[in-house]
């Protein structure tokens, strides 16, 4: 009994009968569609800027000082070593140090202009092709769809087309 059901239950689904087939349908409109994207554009922008030019101040010792640094290098070297030799290079050695010490300070002693260029991005809008909406017709039956192809007016799309009994 469940083998007769069952295959009643077969047959009475696969009767209704369904034709597809494959026809060259004639494209009679094209409608582009478009949509607005944002796209990030490197530029380069620059400007003109001020940039300090530093410089030292003082233009070094007095003779004073480098007088006052040999005596003191001096008292030191023969103090240290109980020798003139020491003496006389303990003189060298204060005279030397107390040039170094009075270089002066850097300071800013003016300004030039300089060009400074960064890559900046800047978001721009466009306006491209989406897709294009086209109408079709075969025998008096009219469809239409959502492509990406850019077809023209007039031309043969492969198109399915079903006949199903009720």
């Amino acid at each position: 009994m469940k083998n007769l059901l069952l295959a009643t239950t077969i047959a009475i689904v696969t009767s209704s009968a369904a034709v597809a087939d494959v026809v060259r349908a004639r494209i009679t409109h094209v409608e582009p569609r478009y949509e607005t994207v944002y796209n990030n554009v490197p530029t380069t922008q620059c400007q003109d800027v001020e940039v300090p030019i530093y410089g030292n101040t003082g233009g070094g010792a007095s003779g004073g000082d480098v007088l006052g640094g040999m005596i003191i290098g001096g008292l030191l070297g023969k103090g240290a070593t109980g020798k003139d030799d020491g003496a006389a290079i303990g003189a060298i050695l204060g005279g030397m140090v107390a040039a170094d010490n009075n270089n002066g300070r850097r300071v800013i002693t003016g300004y030039q202009i300089q060009r400074q260029c960064n890559e900046v991005y800047e978001t721009r809008q466009v306006r491209q092709i989406k897709n294009y909406l086209i109408r079709f017709e075969w025998n008096g039956h009219y469809g239409q769809a959502y492509t990406y192809n850019n077809y023209r007016v007039g031309d043969r799309i492969d198109a399915t087309v079903s006949v199903t009994a009720n």
